[in-house]
């Protein structure tokens, strides 16, 4: 008998996303679906702190509790029209991705933000466990120097929680995070999703706030399309969900919204995700 193996993928989305993932995670599971239980779970920006929180011991029920109840002391954050706009002309006016991604690490390092030790201790504190799970997690960063993608896990000798917190750095919101010799920034920044790292696992659930790449050919669809996984799913905000995640993704006031939006959608996802998952 042949043993199918299982990734979970988790997008990248702000602190909505933060909790709209949470809440769609726990209603699967009061459903019977346990998405937690993948054999590699892929977590990208808002997705690498749910990925750390859901791969420890906290139950989901805890997890969810605390975005309803606001109990991480988060800082409001915004990314401004000039800024996405630097973004997107960065990424999509240059070819080659390394040298692109190269450029938006170049704005964040000359970005005057909050200091890195404020910002560490919110990431510190949305984790409840911070030391690495015994399985695979894949928490993708950007160098902001070299544009080169990094992947870390429990190998790479890096804490977990800086781990998240470069994953989460959003180039002039959030100040690049200092991981030995390098500066990081967020692996959104690459991919919403980074989809192709959870390449040779036959069946993948993609759960992602944002499916739209900032560069040409790193949609989260055509991503999972590429890697060409026996069974697959794709699950984004529906409209209601959108409606209550609201239209900053950085405010920490529409978390309980969002996370009740996400509770609400497992419902009608569920038949989809199960397809692919059991």
């Amino acid at each position: 008998m042949t043993i199918s193996t299982r990734a979970l993928v988790l997008g990248g989305g702000g602190l909505t996303g933060i909790a709209w993932e949470t809440g769609i995670m726990l209603g699967l599971e009061r459903r019977g679906i346990r998405l937690r239980d993948a054999d590699l779970i892929v977590g990208t920006s808002a997705g690498s702190a749910v990925a750390a929180q859901v791969t420890g011991p906290t139950p989901l029920e805890e997890l969810y509790a605390a975005q309803i109840e606001g109990r991480v002391d988060e800082l409001p954050g915004r990314l401004g029209v000039s800024g996405l706009f630097r973004l997107i002309w960065a990424l999509r006016g240059t070819k080659d991705e390394q040298r692109a991604l190269a450029k938006v690490g170049g704005y964040a390092l000359r970005t005057k933000t909050v200091p890195e030790p404020v910002r560490r201790a919110v990431i510190e504190q949305r984790l409840p466990v911070h030391t690495w799970p015994d399985r695979a997690l894949k928490i993708p960063a950007i160098d902001a120097v070299t544009g080169e993608l990094v992947v870390f896990d429990r190998t790479s000798g890096v804490e977990l929680t800086d781990a998240v917190a470069a994953s989460c750095a959003i180039p002039m919101v959030w100040p690049p995070v200092t991981i030995g010799a390098r500066r990081c920034i967020d692996g959104g920044i690459r991919s919403v999703a980074n989809v192709d790292l959870a390449a040779g696992y036959d069946r993948v659930v993609v759960i992602t706030p944002g499916t739209q790449g900032l560069r040409r050919g790193t949609p989260a669809a055509h991503q999972l399309a590429q890697i060409q996984a026996d069974r697959s799913a794709l699950v984004s905000p529906d409209d209601p969900a959108r409606t209550a995640m609201g239209r900053n993704a950085l405010d920490p006031n529409a978390r309980a919204a969002a996370a009740r939006a996400g509770l609400e959608q497992a419902d009608r996802v569920a038949d989809l995700i199960r397809g692919a998952w059991d």
